[in-house]
């Protein structure tokens, strides 16, 4: 099935046989999404992205196999070769649908200021992106009416476990450090890429259980695929200081270098 380059914002929604069409969504919250970057038709972590999102939709009994990989082809299809986009793959509860949603990246940020009082974890999914977005947009509400652009969300014990949108990393000394694999946090692709290529630096990464009040003073970046590295330039809601970005502008220019162009159909 060929499907035409989508070249406006909006929502496609996805038949067998069709391809991906305008149209309304289905009602129903969303089981699975997953979104990126996109800039002049390069991405970063396209099979990490297409992995997770596939591997999403096998864990709550969406489609099977061969359609999921039909779709993602139609979509690899769609995707516009030219300008920035921020574009979002889902299914839908209810309905199964599968869908592609076009939209314009948003202004992207180099560093960003983060509501420090650190948000009991409110997901209900969270080793899973999309049942939880609505949930995690108040969220950053409620930071935005403290005068940041995220939250740090934690654990009952009180130790950090990721930001509303963005994956918490941070410093201590030369070491990387992330919070521990046991704790419920979404497997990062962009994180994921960073700490692949730290590891074959050759500089230490460590996972760390730290409370929010412990990453005083340091150097605490926030990662997701839209933004990239950004690194903590203040913290609301407690006396804490944002440690100097010292290492920031050399990785967020590692992660622009790292985007690959959009394989052909």
């Amino acid at each position: 099935m060929s499907t035409r380059p989508a070249v406006a914002e909006g929502l496609l929604t996805w038949t067998p046989g069709r391809g991906l069409i305008p149209g309304p969504a289905a009602d129903g919250p969303l089981l699975v999404a997953d979104s990126w970057l996109l800039r002049e038709g390069h991405m970063r972590g396209y099979g990490r992205h297409r992995e997770r999102f596939l591997r999403g939709c096998g864990e709550c009994g969406g489609p099977g196999p061969r359609r999921l990989v039909e779709f993602w082809d139609d979509v690899t299809a769609a995707l516009p070769r030219t300008g920035e986009w921020f574009p979002r793959v889902e299914l839908a509860a209810g309905s199964a649908e599968l869908r592609l949603l076009l939209r314009p990246a948003p202004p992207l940020a180099a560093g960003v200021r983060v509501w420090a009082t650190g948000q009991p974890d409110p997901r209900t999914v969270p080793r899973r992106k999309g049942p939880d977005l609505g949930t995690l947009a108040g969220v950053r509400r409620r930071a935005s009416g403290e005068g940041a652009q995220e939250a740090v969300l934690v654990a009952p014990s009180g130790v950090v476990l990721e930001a509303a949108t963005a994956s918490v990393l941070w410093w201590e000394d030369d070491t990387l450090c992330l919070p521990p694999s046991r704790l419920p946090v979404l497997a990062g692709v962009t994180v994921g890429l960073i700490e692949e290529h730290a590891r074959r630096s050759g500089i230490p990464v460590d996972r760390r259980a730290r409370t929010v009040a412990e990453l005083d003073g340091r150097e605490v970046w926030l990662v997701n695929a839209l933004h990239g590295v950004r690194p903590v330039t203040g913290w609301t809601g407690q006396s804490m200081n944002a440690g100097p970005a010292v290492r920031a502008a050399e990785w967020r220019k590692w992660l622009d270098d790292a985007m690959e162009p959009l394989p052909h159909r």
